[in-house]
């Protein structure tokens, strides 16, 4: 299977200032009939010249998202609308993507259904952490995987309190790790050839992130403002709202693997286990 990127210019918080639309389609030697290649139109950002143009040479018969945020779903409705594609969205879920596309799905998937396209398929992989929703594709059986936000070639993929759950993130990328795709192809930033490794960084990087949070605890600090301080040490000027949320997940996973004393609260005591 082909997997073509489209990055799309959208009020976004990621770096570069936009969201990866991806067109997933079958094999070129393997389709037949009339029309340009099925393909899944995946996280439609926004409709844009060059997502159109590129979709002229496509029979787009399906769109799904990643995960309902905002800078992923702002074209689902009118790119419907425009090809006539089944529209999906994850069972138990419909309420929240109806709100955030303001589009009726036609069917709802859950983790392990694949979608025929040509004579493959794509399947859905549960990839919880980043947003409760979240959903991956894999292109094909051992394809590469169109992961979105789970992970990024450079930096670190936000997962904040209330919506995110760290611990949910981490176990998301070992699955990930374990599965050792060709490629994955984020929803921001260019395509991540070398996953293992780069899957392994984030691993590392939440690993020593929450080692800090649980010595600042030690030290401590009892309140997110001040693991905050004590565990980051570099400029959190426009993100420090973010780092903030950050924290809380850490603190939320720390408390559930009864590492540290956390209920939720600003103020809330912590203690070293």
């Amino acid at each position: 299977m082909h997997v073509t990127r489209c990055p799309i210019p959208v009020a976004t918080r990621a770096p570069g200032g936009e969201t990866n639309a991806y067109l997933v389609s079958a094999t070129e030697t393997r389709y037949g009939g009339a029309g340009g290649k099925p393909a899944i139109l995946v996280d439609p950002a926004a409709k844009t010249d060059d997502l159109d143009r590129l979709l002229e040479d496509y029979t787009v018969d399906h769109v799904l998202v990643t995960h309902t945020h905002p800078d992923h779903v702002g074209a689902v409705e009118p790119y419907a609308a425009a090809t006539d594609a089944t529209v999906w969205a994850r069972y138990g879920r419909v309420d929240r993507f109806r709100d955030t596309t303001g589009c009726d799905p036609d069917r709802t998937f859950t983790p392990g259904t694949t979608i025929p396209l040509g004579d493959e398929r794509v399947r859905i992989l549960d990839t919880p952490g980043h947003a409760p929703d979240h959903v991956a594709l894999e292109a094909g059986h051992g394809g590469p995987i169109c992961c979105g936000d789970c992970a990024v070639r450079e930096g670190s993929v936000v997962v904040g309190a209330p919506e995110g759950d760290m611990r949910a993130y981490m176990t998301t990328l070992r699955r990930l790790r374990a599965i050792d795709p060709p490629a994955l192809y984020p929803g921001h930033g260019p395509e991540i050839h070398a996953p293992r490794a780069t899957l392994e960084r984030l691993l590392t990087h939440r690993t020593e992130r929450e080692q800090r949070i649980r010595e600042a605890a030690a030290m401590g600090a009892d309140t997110v403002a001040e693991v905050l301080e004590t565990a980051y040490d570099k400029d959190l000027t426009g993100v420090r709202d973010l780092a903030r949320a950050t924290v809380a997940a850490h603190l939320e996973k720390l408390a559930v693997e009864s590492h540290v004393a956390w209920d939720g609260q600003p103020a809330a005591s912590l203690a070293d286990d």
